[in-house]
């Protein structure tokens, strides 16, 4: 789902519109999957009885438990959103309350990305803005190519500066 467009400035253009990497959701699906192989096996070794009876239920609650997690954690992706512009960079997220971040490309000082050797191999990273606003530095992590959004933050305020 794209960022609405309804949130943008008259004359203002998406440059970049990204939600977090995959990556994003990795410690929740290793989760399901591990609830899915217990569950799997425990109904395989186990016989018939009272207590493999109860093993049964406490697996499927654990499966049930870890699928909401995923589920839950999709919503929070589906509702984060990394946004350049042609003004500014906009980081929003949140499903019940929601917070956001807007730095104006006229003051940001330094862009910089980082990337661990898994990470390039995925393509994901962490993108760190400097900017001269009250917070200083802002960290998004889960970035998709993020030394491919620090090249287009640094063409977007070159753009601006040229105009």
């Amino acid at each position: 789902m794209a960022y609405p467009q309804k949130l943008l400035n008259p004359g203002e253009e998406t440059i970049v519109d990204l939600h977090p990497h995959w990556w994003f959701f990795a410690r929740q699906v290793a989760w399901l999957i591990g609830a899915v192989v217990i569950a799997v096996v425990a109904a395989s070794v186990l016989g018939d009885g009272a207590a493999a009876s109860v093993v049964r239920w406490v697996t499927i609650a654990l499966v049930v438990a870890s699928a909401l997690r995923v589920g839950i954690r999709w919503v929070s992706w589906v509702t984060t959103y990394f946004v350049v512009t042609t003004d500014r960079v906009i980081f929003r997220n949140g499903v019940i309350s929601r917070q956001g971040v807007e730095i104006p490309l006229g003051r940001v000082n330094n862009v910089l990305f980082h990337q661990s050797l898994f990470e390039r191999i995925i393509g994901a990273g962490d993108l760190l803005i400097e900017s001269g606003g009250e917070r200083g530095q802002q960290t998004f992590t889960d970035v998709r190519n993020p030394d491919r959004v620090q090249n287009a933050i640094h063409a977007a305020i070159d753009w601006l500066r040229d105009d």
